[in-house]
């Protein structure tokens, strides 16, 4: 049975529904039952606030024309009189109670994880998002897909500019998914609006937070938070699908981590590792330095020419592998696996003028993440 403020924020949304579809102004309705409680509790409030604003300015506005001096109007003297000052105090207090109460209510529901059907860890990183199944051995990192001639306005703007990555996070509709948040290196903000989260994901921290999607659709955000020179560059994408089609999905992706592993133990050619590392690179590394690997002097270093790199194989390994403390080069150890590292460092080491002829395998990868 359903409690009295939630037919009333019920009564709200489906009365202002046509409103929020017209306009561009308001917040979205959204696609889950928390976000139309959250979109049921705001119009609420803001009809609430109306009314407040239509009396006290009705009267301000009446009393002045009413009374004015022209008029020959007097002002009375009087200092006290308990029934107004009663008055005046009671009625606030049962507005902002009356406000209360649905908004508890409201806040309560979105803290409960429990009785979750899914958990997935999200994972915040300079500046991608990386995603875990928990319990299912399915993980991948999320990164922005807009092509950087659009960036440099090389190119047309597409739809979704800056807000298209090239692995989406699917869930499943009517599936409570519990999300656990915290970050690699400074603090994030995972929000996609449509779906009423909104969580920082803080290092050293696990945030939760929780979604039960209604609708199958794709659903987009971005991190919300000042995490650094390519904040801009971190966008969110929800692809909600049929749980059925979901369930298809994650056995594909299963199947494809272990063809992934089984690549570890066997012998990549040349070809194959520069093709894997280019698309490694250009989703992971070019944000930074550059899609022709020219860099950003003195924060991202030029990897073209780049005469370290060149002469000192086991540097560039460990630089990829472990990253560098108090630099914006994080450790990719536990964001790539070894096919994806050996292939980036070896696409690294053959372009751009860096005609190494090196063509580092990931057994190789794989003995340097276990020291």
């Amino acid at each position: 049975m359903r409690s009295p403020w939630r037919w009333l924020l019920s009564v709200t949304f489906i009365a202002s529904i046509p409103q929020a579809q017209a306009s561009g102004w308001n917040m979205p309705v959204g696609v889950t039952d928390i976000s139309r409680d959250i979109y049921g509790l705001h119009m609420t409030i803001f009809w609430v606030c109306v009314v407040i604003g239509v009396i006290v300015f009705g009267v301000m506005f009446y009393s002045l024309f009413r009374y004015r001096h022209s008029k020959g109007a007097k002002a009375a003297h009087f200092h006290e009189h308990t029934s107004v000052e009663v008055l005046w105090t009671a009625i606030p207090v049962v507005i902002l109670i009356g406000m209360a109460v649905p908004a508890t209510a409201t806040l309560k529901n979105m803290y409960d994880t429990s009785q979750a059907d899914l958990d997935i860890m999200i994972t915040g990183q300079q500046w991608r998002w990386r995603y875990e199944y928990l319990g299912e051995d399915v993980a991948f990192t999320s990164n922005m897909s807009t092509p950087w001639e659009q960036i440099r306005g090389e190119e047309p703007r597409g739809e979704h500019y800056l807000l298209d990555v090239d692995e989406p996070l699917v869930l499943p509709i009517n599936r409570k998914v519990r999300f656990l948040m915290t970050s690699d290196d400074v603090i994030h903000s995972w929000w996609v609006p449509e779906l009423a989260v909104k969580q920082d994901t803080i290092p050293g921290f696990i945030n939760e937070n929780w979604v039960q999607i209604n609708e199958p659709g794709i659903y987009r955000g971005q991190c919300a938070e000042l995490c650094g020179v390519n904040h801009a560059f971190m966008p969110v994408v929800v692809h909600a699908v049929e749980e059925d089609e979901f369930e298809v999905w994650l056995a594909e992706r299963k199947e494809a981590a272990e063809q992934e592993a089984m690549g570890i133990d066997r012998e990549w050619e040349l070809a194959e590792l520069m093709e894997r590392g280019e698309a490694v690179y250009r989703a992971i590394c070019s944000s930074c330095h550059q899609p022709e690997g020219q860099g950003a002097p003195p924060a991202f270093p030029a990897l073209a020419n780049n005469e370290q790199l060149i002469s000192d194989l086991d540097w560039h390994i460990d630089l990829v592998v472990n990253g560098v403390s108090g630099t914006a080069m994080p450790a990719f150890r536990s964001t790539l696996n070894p096919v994806e590292i050996a292939a980036v460092v070896t696409f690294t080491r053959n372009s751009w003028g860096n005609d190494t002829g090196d063509a580092v395998q990931p057994s190789t990868i794989s003995g340097w993440i276990a020291q």
